[in-house]
């Protein structure tokens, strides 16, 4: 049965914020990043442990994350950075723009539902450009279900974008840290067949064989306790 370490208040790592016997830190890596990235996170999204925001976060040195309250303007000046062109990612912007370098370039994610998603663009759509992103094929963030076809995460939108930038390197460690967040929150649930079938399609098995077999002791020691 799908468990809950929010309802349940169970202990949870401070940096990865899963239970202790699915702590995944030994696989978190830096993100090699030239394009500065923020998240505009919605206050409801900030205690949610399968949050992507806080994943970039992480695993990007260099990103910020600014928590949203309606009740609280936004200060300009503490998010966007001088002598950057901003990107808002929305599905609803202009297509992707003519290549920007990437160094020059400051992305605006926004974090929450996508009711939330549209009040946060509303309070800051005056600071840059509303960009959309060739966004195709299903969602791999198994831990909630997307609003519908071609619906995705926070952090797979940053994947696609950097796919479109050609930054191929900082893209590949962006999708192993997503789906290794994504697996270990699978298998923090008790969903163990959904964390199999999952594990079965991802870079994660190659790229973290040892993480993964002691992730598997971990479990064999608790089913036989």
């Amino acid at each position: 049965m799908a468990r809950s370490v929010v309802l349940n208040q169970s202990p949870r790592c401070e940096r990865c914020q899963l239970p202790p016997r699915w702590c995944i830190c030994d696989g978190l890596r830096n993100v090699d990043c030239p394009v500065k990235v923020d998240v505009l996170m919605h206050h409801m999204e900030n205690w949610r442990p399968s949050s992507t925001g806080h994943l970039i976060k992480r695993v990007i040195p260099t990103a910020d994350v600014h928590l949203y309250r309606r009740e609280r303007p936004l200060e300009r000046e503490l998010i966007v950075q001088p002598g950057k062109a901003l990107w808002i990612l929305h599905p609803l912007g202009e297509p992707l723009p003519a290549a920007e370098p990437p160094v020059g370039l400051q992305v605006l994610l926004l974090d929450g539902t996508w009711r939330q998603a549209g009040d946060m663009m509303r309070a800051v759509e005056p600071w840059g450009r509303r960009v959309c992103l060739p966004m195709t094929g299903e969602s791999r963030y198994w831990l909630r279900t997307q609003a519908g076809e071609g619906k995705f995460c926070t952090v797979e939108a940053l994947i696609f974008l950097l796919a479109a930038l050609g930054l191929k390197s900082a893209h590949d460690q962006l999708r192993l840290q997503f789906e290794l967040h994504v697996y270990a929150g699978l298998c923090s649930r008790g969903a163990k067949a959904k964390a199999a079938e999952y594990l079965a399609e991802s870079p994660v098995r190659a790229a973290f064989p040892e993480l993964l077999e002691k992730l598997s002791r971990r479990r064999a020691r608790d089913d036989v306790a």
